[in-house]
């Protein structure tokens, strides 16, 4: 086994769990993979033809998580879970990675108490990747830290380039700042204070860009705060599901716009492909001594199978050594923060 990826599985995490997790793996066609999937053996014996063409193993675990715990009971229970021990293999070095579609709140927690963060970095941030017109961006933190300080937001910045190092095969990635407006004299305190910084740490920082900068792909890395970051992530999720729903309507409301669908088909099913959410479905936690990605909760087989992917393309990286290194080069200029 020691030559295979080795990548824990939550199966119980997920509004379509187990199923559609178990479904997703099935779909994995790569050799070299191995999955410990954690659950409920019973249930997920039910579900094992989906698995014939995979190597897998399935762990037992009784034990429940729920969003209403407080840490107390996430400590005593949590840990037993589904969530808790695919973690935890992790941590044992028995896997290599770990992949979860359960509560992000709870899987965040426990991946921090199980695994705790890099040394050098101070919290764990969430990034995925959105699509864009240009190009792709690598985006965090999209809602792990609602509270941020300089150091954080340029530890980010360090996470947020080696991701985009590894995703998009790139040396040398751009890095951006949300902000208000793209000058210099616009924006909180905060984020000018960051940018300034970012300027004597980052030589491939570039400055600010704005909201409707997200969408064009026109940075590898835009950098914000969890606050910020949640909100325009579902923002888009929420636009796109909008104007999805409003073009089916349009399309069919009379015979006309149904034949000019028909003829527009190919077009359509091309737009559809490109903004499938699905596609691009896996959040990796980053900052964690360890690979720990979170797939959208409410995803079907073939966007936990894209998940899962994400996180073989990780494995493959060395993300980890260009985090520690751009640490190390940091390191002289973080005491001005403190100053700031």
């Amino acid at each position: 086994m020691s030559n295979r990826k080795v990548i824990a599985i939550d199966s119980m995490g997920g509004d379509n769990a187990p199923v559609a997790i178990l479904k997703g793996l099935g779909q994995i066609s790569e050799s070299g993979v191995h999955f410990l999937i954690y659950g409920n053996e019973s249930v997920l014996s039910q579900h094992k033809l989906y698995l014939k063409q995979v190597s897998y193993e399935i762990r037992h675990t009784d034990a429940v998580v729920s969003s209403e715990m407080d840490v107390m009971s996430l400590l005593k229970v949590g840990k037993n879970s589904s969530m808790g021990q695919a973690i935890q293999a992790v941590k044992s070095g028995e896997a290599m990675a770990v992949v979860s579609a359960g509560n992000t709140g709870l899987y965040m927690a426990l991946a921090k108490i199980v695994l705790k963060t890099i040394n050098g970095i101070d919290r764990p941030a969430i990034a995925s990747i959105l699509p864009g017109k240009c190009g792709r961006t690598v985006c965090l933190d999209l809602g792990a830290n609602a509270e941020c300080s300089v150091r954080n937001l340029t530890d980010f910045a360090i996470l947020g380039e080696a991701l985009a190092r590894v995703v998009f095969s790139k040396e040398n990635v751009s890095i951006a700042l949300l902000n208000i407006g793209s000058e210099n004299a616009k924006g909180n305190r905060l984020v000018k204070q960051t940018s300034e910084f970012l300027k004597q740490v980052m030589p491939n920082y570039v400055g600010f860009v704005e909201g409707n900068d997200i969408t064009k792909g026109n940075v590898d890395v835009i950098v914000t705060d969890g606050f910020s970051g949640n909100v325009f992530l579902k923002t888009i999720e929420g636009t796109a599901k909008y104007i999805v729903s409003e073009l089916k309507d349009a399309l069919a409301s009379s015979l006309m716009s149904r034949i000019g669908a028909l003829l527009s088909l190919p077009a359509l099913n091309q737009l559809k492909k490109k903004m499938d959410p699905r596609l691009y479905n896996g959040a990796i936690l980053l900052g964690l001594n360890g690979v720990v990605v979170k797939s959208h909760g409410g995803t079907d087989d073939v966007g936990f199978a894209n998940a899962v992917r994400f996180t073989m393309n990780v494995l493959s990286s060395n993300m980890f050594a260009r985090i520690n290194d751009q640490l190390e080069k940091c390191k002289p200029h973080f005491e001005i923060e403190e100053k700031l």
